[in-house]
C-alpha cells in the first residue's frame, strides 16, 4: 500500500470543528437516549395484582396493558381455567374468571405467576426494541451530523479563507490594498477590519522608512561630496600652499563632524524607537539642571537669556534617553531663536505627571506646520552659511525633534507643541509616574511616584 494512502488528513479548523460538532451531537444524543430509556423503564408497570377474588364467584387480576397482546398469543395454562373448565376473559388490562369457577388461592397464585412471567418478557422485549431502534437512529443522525457539520463549518469559515487568500497576496509592493471583508458585524469582520488597520499602519511605516532612508542617504551624501570636492580643489590648485591646505583640512573636519552628528542622531533615533532596555528612577529636575548648565555657553554666545524653574519631578525610565531629550529641546530652543531672545525651562508635577516644558522666543511659526517640525530631517528657518567654512550652518542635522518624539513615545509620555503668539515654540513633555500608566492630559491626583527619592550617601 503506498505511503501517501496512509497519510492522515490535514488537521484544519474545519475538520476539527466538524469532529467537535459530531462528537457533541453524539454525546448529547447518548445522554438523551439514556434518559429516555430510564424514564420508560421507570414508568413501565412490572407487577400483577388482584382486583377481586371470591371463592364462589371467581377472581380478577390486573395486567399491564403492554402484556395483553403477549398473553393473547400465549394461552394460559390449565390451572388458570379451574376444574370446571370455564372460559377465561382476557381484557385489555385484566384477566377475569367468571361463573361458578372453583378458583382457590393456590390456583390464583399459580396463574398470577404465569401472568407475571408474561409481563416481564413483554417488558424486556419492549425495552430491547426501544434501545435498538434508538441506537440505530442515533447512529444515522451522527453520520448526518458529520455531513452537516462539514457544510456548516465551511460556510462559517468562508470569510476566514477569503481573509487568508487576500492577506497572502498583499506584500510590501501593494500595501495599499485592503481586505474589505463584507458581511454581518461579527468576529470575522472585526478580524478583517483589524487586519486592514494593521495594513494601514504598515503602509505608513514603510512609507516613513523609505522617506527616512532617502533623506538619510541624501544627508550623508552631501557632506561626503563636499569633502571630496574640497580635497580635489585643494589638490588641483597649482598655487596651493600650507595655509590653503590647512583651510581645506579645516573644512573637511567640519564636514566630518557634521557626519558624526548625523550618524549619532540616527543611532539615537533607532535606539529610542526600539523601546526601553531598562527602567530606573529618573530625576527630571536634576537632568534638566545639568543640561541647562552645559548649554549656558551656547546661549551666552547668542546673547540668549535662559531661565530655569526646577521644581522636583521624577519618573521611571531611561536616564540617558531622558538626558538626550532635554538636551535636544534646549539645542532646538537656542538654535531657532533670535539674538537677545529668551528660553524658559521648567520642571514640575501636575495631573500625576512629571512635566518638562521648554519655551523660546524666535520667528513666528505657522500652527499648521508645527507637526512637520517633529519629522526626521525637518529644519525650521533658513540655512545660514558659515564664513569660516563656506558650508551650510544650520546647527543640526534635522533629527533633534524627531528624536524627542521617539524618546517620549518610548516612555509613554505625552508630547504637545504649540507656537507662541509673539514667535517661538513651546514644547511640553508629560512623563507618566508609573511604568504602565498611559499618558493622558486628564487632571488627577498628584502621584507620589513623581517626586524624586532622596538618596543618602
Amino acid at each position: 500500500m503506498p505511503r501517501r494512502w496512509l497519510r492522515l488528513p490535514r488537521r484544519t479548523i474545519r475538520l476539527r470543528l466538524t469532529a467537535l460538532y459530531a462528537a457533541l451531537f453524539l454525546a448529547s444524543g447518548t445522554v438523551l437516549l439514556t434518559v429516555t430509556y430510564v424514564l420508560v423503564d421507570h414508568h413501565t408497570p412490572m407487577a400483577v395484582s388482584f382486583l377481586s377474588r371470591t371463592a364462589g364467584r371467581g377472581a380478577q387480576l390486573q395486567v399491564p396493558g403492554e402484556a395483553s397482546a403477549t398473553m393473547a398469543a400465549n394461552p394460559p395454562p390449565g390451572v388458570c381455567l379451574a376444574k370446571t373448565h370455564q372460559p377465561v376473559s382476557l381484557g385489555p388490562n385484566a384477566i377475569t374468571w367468571s361463573g361458578p369457577a372453583l378458583v382457590t388461592s393456590k390456583q390464583a397464585r399459580q396463574c398470577a405467576a404465569w401472568v407475571q412471567g408474561q409481563v416481564n418478557a413483554a417488558r424486556a422485549d419492549y425495552l430491547t426494541s426501544l434501545l435498538t431502534d434508538s441506537g440505530i437512529a442515533l447512529g444515522l443522525m451522527a453520520i448526518a451530523a458529520l455531513g452537516l457539520g462539514w457544510l456548516v463549518s465551511g460556510r462559517v469559515l468562508r470569510p476566514l479563507r477569503t481573509i487568508t487568500v487576500k492577506a497572502q497576496q498583499i506584500s510590501a509592493s501593494n500595501l495599499h490594498e485592503r481586505l474589505s471583508v463584507n458581511g454581518p458585524d461579527d468576529e470575522l469582520k472585526e478580524l478583517g477590519d483589524t487586519v486592514d488597520g494593521l495594513l494601514t499602519r504598515l503602509e505608513a511605516a514603510f512609507a516613513a522608512q523609505r522617506q527616512f532612508v532617502a533623506n538619510a542617504s541624501h544627508e550623508l551624501r552631501t557632506p561626503l561630496a563636499r569633502q571630496r570636492t574640497m580635497i580635489e580643489v585643494a589638490l588641483a590648485d597649482p598655487d596651493r600652499s600650507a595655509d590653503s591646505l590647512a583651510t581645506a583640512c579645516c573644512r573637511v573636519l567640519v564636514a566630518g563632524q557634521q557626519q558624526e552628528r548625523l550618524i549619532e542622531g540616527l543611532l539615537t533615533l533607532a535606539r529610542s524607537q526600539r523601546g526601553l532596555d531598562r527602567v530606573e528612577p529618573v530625576d527630571l529636575a536634576a537632568i534638566t539642571r545639568e543640561a541647562v548648565l552645559s548649554r549656558s555657553g551656547d546661549a551666552h554666545l547668542r546673547e540668549i537669556q535662559m531661565t530655569l524653574q526646577d521644581d522636583p519631578a521624577a519618573f521611571p525610565g531611561d536616564a540617558q534617553l531622558a538626558e538626550r531629550l532635554v538636551t535636544n529641546l534646549l539645542d532646538n530652543a537656542i538654535r531657532h531663536n533670535d539674538s537677545g531672545g529668551a528660553v524658559l525651562v521648567r520642571t514640575h508635577i501636575g495631573t500625576a505627571r512629571a512635566i518638562l516644558s521648554v519655551a523660546n522666543t524666535g520667528p513666528v511659526i505657522d500652527p499648521a506646520s508645527v507637526t512637520q517640525l517633529f519629522e526626521p530631517f525637518r529644519r525650521g528657518g533658513q540655512a545660514r552659511v558659515s564664513p569660516a567654512t563656506g558650508l551650510a550652518d544650520v546647527g543640526g542635522v534635522g533629527l533633534g525633534l524627531s528624536i524627542v518624539t521617539a524618546i517620549a513615545a518610548a516612555h509613554g509620555a505625552g508630547l504637545h507643541a504649540s507656537p507662541n503668539p509673539d514667535g517661538g515654540l513651546m514644547v511640553e513633555v508629560r512623563f507618566p509616574c508609573a511604568v504602565d500608566r498611559p499618558a493622558t492630559d486628564q487632571p488627577g491626583p498628584v502621584d507620589q511616584a513623581c517626586r524624586p527619592v532622596a538618596v543618602s550617601s
